[in-house]
């Protein structure tokens, strides 16, 4: 042990302070290091958290688009069965109002025969019993009221019919193509 005891004190010192430098040096260079690490990792996650919001933001935005086109071809459907039903229902009033011109004169025809029927019973009748309303007056009073009776109710039934069409066309439609859609976006 003779050429430890022939350094100075200080020396030892000296050598010891350089030590724990250099640990201490070695440390900060490790957590300098680790610290460049966690940096890039920050940086990475923000880049995978960046590219995720522009990828949800821009699935929110096709899928939006999709609804609104989805949307805008539903609306075409409905507006076009509005229309071929509103054209049906304006043909039956056409064919309505031409059946009521005909059944106006058919009820001119049955008043004129009522009429002559009435005048030339009325003398007969007087004769053979005080009061009475003539058969024929009665069926024709029954068979004026049948026929504005069938007309308006034909009528009824062909409106409700062609509502009926439209709604279930328009139903058809928006189900067999909304599957086709629904289908075809899932597939993408």
């Amino acid at each position: 042990m003779s050429w430890l005891g022939a350094m100075p004190a200080w020396c030892w010192w000296l050598i010891a302070l350089v030590l724990v430098a250099g640990g201490q040096q070695y440390r900060v260079v490790i957590a300098e290091g680790a610290a460049a690490d966690a940096r890039a990792a920050t940086a990475e996650a923000e880049q995978d958290l960046v590219s995720y919001r522009l990828e949800v933001s821009e699935r929110d935005r096709r899928a939006a688009a999709q609804a609104r086109t989805e949307e805008q071809r539903r609306q075409a459907l409905a507006d076009e069965k509005g229309r071929e039903s509103d054209e049906l229902i304006a043909k039956l009033k056409d064919r309505a109002a031409t059946a009521e011109s005909g059944s106006v004169g058919l009820r001119g025809e049955i008043a004129r025969l009522r009429d002559g029927r009435a005048a030339t019973c009325s003398t007969i009748a007087a004769q053979q019993r005080e009061t009475g309303t003539s058969p024929v007056m009665v069926l024709g009073g029954l068979l004026e009221d049948a026929d504005r009776m069938a007309g308006s109710l034909a009528e009824a039934l062909e409106r409700s019919r062609i509502a009926g069409q439209a709604c279930e066309s328009i139903y058809t439609g928006l189900s067999t193509k909304g599957r086709d859609g629904i289908e075809q976006s899932s597939k993408q």
